[in-house]
């Protein structure tokens, strides 16, 4: 297949557009608004019950999504391997989009009286998305040369930005004038965004399914999958270890990226439960990050031309470490939206530029990318699981929020001491090359 077709490369990158919506929508604004307005006991302190355990609403949602990465953690590693050796990479990128969208579409039946079975719901939409974007991922080296790796990232997380703030402009004008729309029930706009991001993710995934390639299948013998899967994540790790620069990346990914998913899924939460924001007020906040953060990817990618990959993620890391500082003495709202606006300036364009940065790093033409980039979205998984529990787990023994940021804190700053460690500025496959410092 001939890389860089202008045809291919959007429609992968219409896939950031699709899906992108879960994240503003579910995760960041409008899903957990509305989890912290339902979850609460018959007082209104935030406290609920799950499976008859009394629980902080804000340590159930940390836990609900340590646990859901860790399932996804769990089980991609075999699917990636069976898309390698089968050759149905986007068939397995089908069925975790589809698990994820109609969870959404499932989450507009969320009320206090299914509470249990709506967060089990809002777990499977996390493994339908995650899972999907491994594969989604794991197209870059086969659609596009190296050259073009921060480009292509940058415009697929740019055009996500852009896809899902349309979405949320129409699910916000229900919140905010639900007359409008014949609307009564104060819940209903926010039950009927969860089901328009479902419709939304399948509608506009159609694109990239037409067009992108189904994979490569792989030429074995050996018809069982199940063990070769784990054989060939074994070989594909035994690379990584010939591969010391990939490796040194890896581990500051692992460190930086379990700081930074972590204040994405827990921020809002914050917002509401401990500065009392009001809902209207936080879910506009986070439109504005998704706006700042199209700018915040194309300025990343364009850093990083200029500086090399590594000092530019070094950077964004910097900025991270500012602004958990700043979030542990915030207490006006001000003060808050400040902040936000600076997670959205680095959010995107630090991910966009840690996916090219590994595209980059990985073995030119290999046959089983979708095994490479397993170990890449596994190691993403793997930081959200340790970073949401542990962010969850001190505000439970702590019972204050502004604790678990003196330790995302922390986590930024081991970051940025092993990225320093990768002895180059420019990223190059095969290693870094240091004569164009």
């Amino acid at each position: 297949m001939q890389k860089n077709t202008p045809k291919i490369v959007n429609a992968w990158c219409m896939y950031d557009w699709a899906n992108s919506v879960h994240a503003l929508v579910i995760v960041s604004s409008i899903f957990p608004v509305y989890f912290s307005a339902v979850a609460l006991s018959a007082s209104g302190t935030p406290e609920t019950t799950f499976f008859g355990v009394s629980i902080k609403s804000s340590v159930l949602f940390s836990y609900t999504v340590s646990v859901s990465f860790l399932i996804t953690a769990l089980i991609i590693p075999l699917c990636t391997a069976i898309a390698d050796f089968t050759g149905r990479k986007k068939l397995f990128m089908k069925f975790f989009c589809y698990l994820g969208a109609i969870s959404c579409m499932l989450l507009f039946f969320f009320t206090k009286q299914t509470l249990t079975f709506s967060v089990i719901i809002f777990a499977l939409s996390l493994i339908g998305w995650s899972g999907s974007i491994v594969f989604y991922d794991s197209y870059l080296p086969e659609i596009a040369t190296e050259d073009h790796y921060d480009q292509y990232s940058a415009r697929g997380f740019s055009m996500g930005y852009f896809g899902s703030v349309l979405l949320m402009l129409f699910n916000l004008s229900m919140i905010l004038f639900p007359s409008v729309y014949g609307i009564t029930d104060k819940a209903m706009p926010a039950r009927i965004s969860f089901f328009t991001v479902g419709v939304w993710w399948i509608v506009f995934a159609q694109i990239p399914f037409r067009y992108l390639p189904s994979g490569k299948k792989g030429n074995f013998p050996d018809t069982n999958w199940v063990f070769k899967g784990f054989r060939e994540l074994k070989k594909v790790y035994k690379n990584l270890q010939a591969q010391p620069y990939l490796a040194k990346f890896l581990t500051a990914f692992f460190i930086y990226t379990m700081g930074l998913r972590t204040v994405m899924y827990v921020a809002t939460i914050f917002g509401a439960t401990e500065l009392k924001l009001p809902s209207q007020s936080l879910i506009i906040t986070v439109l504005l990050i998704q706006l700042v953060g199209i700018a915040g990817s194309f300025l990343f990618a364009w850093l990083s031309g200029q500086i090399g990959n590594v000092y530019a993620l070094m950077i964004g890391v910097v900025i991270w470490i500012g602004v958990c500082t700043g979030a542990y003495y915030t207490t006006e709202a001000m003060e808050f939206y400040v902040i936000a606006c600076i997670v959205g300036l680095v959010m995107g364009g630090l991910q966009s530029l840690s996916r090219a940065t590994y595209a980059k790093l990985i073995p030119e033409n290999t046959p089983d990318s979708a095994s490479y980039f397993s170990f890449y979205d596994v190691t993403e998984k793997f930081a959200i699981v340790i970073g949401t529990f542990i962010y969850g787990m001190i505000d439970q023994v702590t019972g204050s929020m502004r604790n678990s940021i003196l330790a995302l804190l922390v986590i930024f700053v081991l970051g940025l001491i092993l990225l320093y460690r990768i002895p180059s500025q420019k990223v190059y496959r095969y290693g870094l090359n240091s004569s164009e410092n």
